[in-house]
This record gives C-alpha cells, sequence and structure tokens, in this order.
C-alpha cells in the first residue's frame, strides 16, 4: 500500500478516518470542549466534562494496550521526546483558552460547527490557521522563539507512565493502562453519564479515533520510506497545513493533519444531516465577528506557543499521559473560564 500509494496519502486516509469519528462525535454527541466548560460553570451539568474525562481514559487505555502490543510507538512523539516548558504550557493554554471563549470554539469545534453549514465558524477556521502558522514560520515568529526556548530532546520519556516505570519497575503499559481504568471509573461515577449511553458510547469513540492515529501512523513510521511522524489529531497548525495545500497542491503532498480536518468537515456534514440540523448561517453582528477573528487568532498563536490545542494536548498528548497535558489543558480550562466570565458576566467596572 505504501509503495503505490505514498506514505503521505496514506497518513491522509488514517486522518481522514480518525477525522470522520470525531466530527460525527460532535454533531451527534454533542461533544465539545468549550460547551463542556460552560456547562460545567455556568449550567450546573458536568455530563459533557465528564465525557471529556471517559474520552481520555479511553484514549490512555486503548493507546498503552497498543503499546504492550508493539502498534504505537509512543516515543517518537513529540509530545513525550522533547522536554516540557512549563511557561510556554501555561501560557499558551491560558491564550488559547481566552480566545476559544472569545470564538464560541476552539479550532476542532469550528470546523464540527462548518460542517453543519455555520460560516461564522469559517472566518474562526480560516484566521486560526494563518495565525497559527504565522507563529509558526510567519512574521511573529521570532517573537515566539526569543520568548519561548523551543523545546529540545529529551533525557527521559515526558511522561507520567514512564516516570512511574522507573521508579516502580513495572511495565510502561501496565502503568498506563491502569491509570487509563481509574480516569474512566473516575469520570463513570456520577449516575447522570452512567444513564446516557450515547454519551458513553460517543465518548469511547473518541479516544479510539485519538488511539487509531497513533497505530496508523507508528506502522506508516515503521513501514514507510519518507520519514512519516507519529503523530495523532490537532486542530490549530492542520488547519493552516490543509490551507496551504488547498492552494498549492502540486508543489505538496497530503498529510496526517490535512485529512483529519477533511474528516472533521465531513464527519460533521454528515452528522448534522442524520440531525436535520445542516443550514446555512452567517454572523449578522460585526461586534461578533470581531470578537471572533480576534479570538480565532489567539487560538492559533496559543496553540502554537503550547504545542497543542484543546484537542491535540487534551487528548492526544493526555493519551501518552505527556507531562505537558494536564498542565496545558488546565490553562486552557483557566482561560477560558475568565473568557466566559467577560462575555457572560462582564468584568467589574470602577463606579
Amino acid at each position: 500500500m505504501l509503495d503505490a500509494w505514498g506514505d503521505g496519502n496514506v497518513a491522509a486516509l488514517a486522518g481522514l478516518f480518525g477525522g470522520v469519528l470525531l466530527g460525527l462525535a460532535a454533531r451527534l454527541g454533542r461533544f465539545c470542549t468549550l460547551g463542556a466548560i460552560e456547562d460545567f460553570t455556568y449550567g450546573g451539568s458536568d455530563l459533557r466534562l465528564r465525557m471529556w474525562v471517559l474520552a481520555i481514559g479511553t484514549a490512555i487505555l486503548a493507546t498503552f494496550a497498543c503499546v504492550a502490543l508493539d502498534w504505537v510507538a509512543p516515543m517518537s512523539s513529540f509530545y513525550i521526546s522533547q522536554t516540557v516548558a512549563p511557561f510556554a504550557a501555561i501560557s499558551g493554554g491560558l491564550v488559547f483558552g481566552y480566545g476559544m471563549a472569545m470564538a464560541g470554539n476552539c479550532g476542532f469545534g469550528a470546523l464540527a460547527r462548518l460542517g453543519g453549514g455555520d460560516l461564522r465558524s469559517f472566518v474562526i477556521v480560516i484566521v486560526m490557521g494563518l495565525a497559527a502558522y504565522a507563529t509558526i514560520s510567519g512574521p511573529i515568529a521570532w517573537l515566539r522563539v526569543v520568548v519561548f526556548r523551543p523545546p529540545g530532546p529529551a533525557d527521559q520519556p515526558q511522561s507520567i507512565a514512564y516516570l512511574l516505570g522507573n521508579i516502580s519497575g513495572l511495565p510502561v503499559w501496565a502503568i498506563g493502562m491502569a491509570i487509563g481504568i481509574g480516569v474512566i471509573a473516575l469520570a463513570l461515577g456520577a449516575a447522570s453519564i452512567r444513564a446516557n449511553k450515547v454519551a458513553i458510547f460517543w465518548s469511547a469513540v473518541v479516544g479510539l479515533a485519538i488511539t487509531s492515529a497513533w497505530v496508523f501512523t507508528s506502522w506508516i513510521a515503521a513501514n514507510g520510506f519518507d520519514g512519516t511522524p507519529v503523530v495523532s489529531h490537532t486542530f490549530a497548525a492542520p488547519l493552516g497545513e490543509t490551507m496551504l495545500y488547498a492552494m498549492t497542491a502540486s508543489g505538496q503532498t497530503l498529510s496526517f493533519g490535512i485529512g483529519s480536518v477533511a474528516g472533521v468537515l465531513a464527519g460533521a456534514f454528515i452528522g448534522s444531516l442524520i440531525k436535520g440540523h445542516f443550514r446555512w448561517e452567517a454572523c449578522e453582528d460585526p461586534r461578533e465577528l470581531r470578537r471572533q477573528i480576534i479570538g480565532a487568532a489567539m487560538m492559533g498563536a496559543g496553540a502554537v506557543v503550547a504545542l497543542g490545542c484543546s484537542i491535540g494536548q487534551g487528548l492526544s498528548a493526555f493519551s501518552l499521559l505527556a507531562f505537558s497535558a494536564p498542565l496545558t489543558f488546565a490553562a486552557i480550562f483557566i482561560g477560558a473560564r475568565l473568557g466566559l466570565k467577560h462575555l457572560i458576566e462582564g468584568f467589574a467596572q470602577p463606579t
């Protein structure tokens, strides 16, 4: 297959597969980062937050089960092979979270809404992709490098499972699977989610979509010829990568990230048709559009600094129990909470 189709095309198919599952989960299972935070903070419901925890637990359990079978090469992932930069993780996470609240969605959520006909999300996707690439290699890349020192190769795997394995002498895969089971038990600790089979199903689908990416890209890296990186889903830089491919396809090859973006759009479109929710929507308020543009730019830059978005750090890095995952996701949560407070409650004004 790799000889006939090429590593990049096969990787794109792997991204497409997982992306479709994620898009369906967003539209049919209401799986959403900002929605989970908003429900928990203002709606008095922790259902969607528990869905996130369940997805994380499923991804951890499945990924380390695949590590035990030698189907996943975790040390090939930059999440645990590079040093952790706490200042960058926290700063980028806070900026991303605040921007997510301002925009009304993360990159993944914007793609899911765009697949349902929301043209406001098209603006978010474009601006976020531009901001991400401007921060990676564009006009503000020099500022990022000066303020946030780029990570280098780590002496030890930057993963909780590997750390505990070194301390205890137990197999890394066993520790990872035990933690995954514990996280799943924590998520299912409330009767509200145990009674909601749809929520459980789509949470598990999201977790398995993350693991499938590690499996497929590990196989391609081991058997291919082009040095394909071992990656899973994230939605910041791949948005910009997809835009570049759309403009210069004759000079580029497909990649996992491009397939992932296309997959979420396709899955969300299919899901919206199944639910009967597809309809064209546009922004009628210039102030709302301005807020979404600013929020999208903040998300693009913040995700690059933090080396991942709510999906990249909040699920993909978490599935490997990377040190950066809980740190970045906590910062995203706090940033989103501050942004929601600004939008819903308003900041106190002097009298």
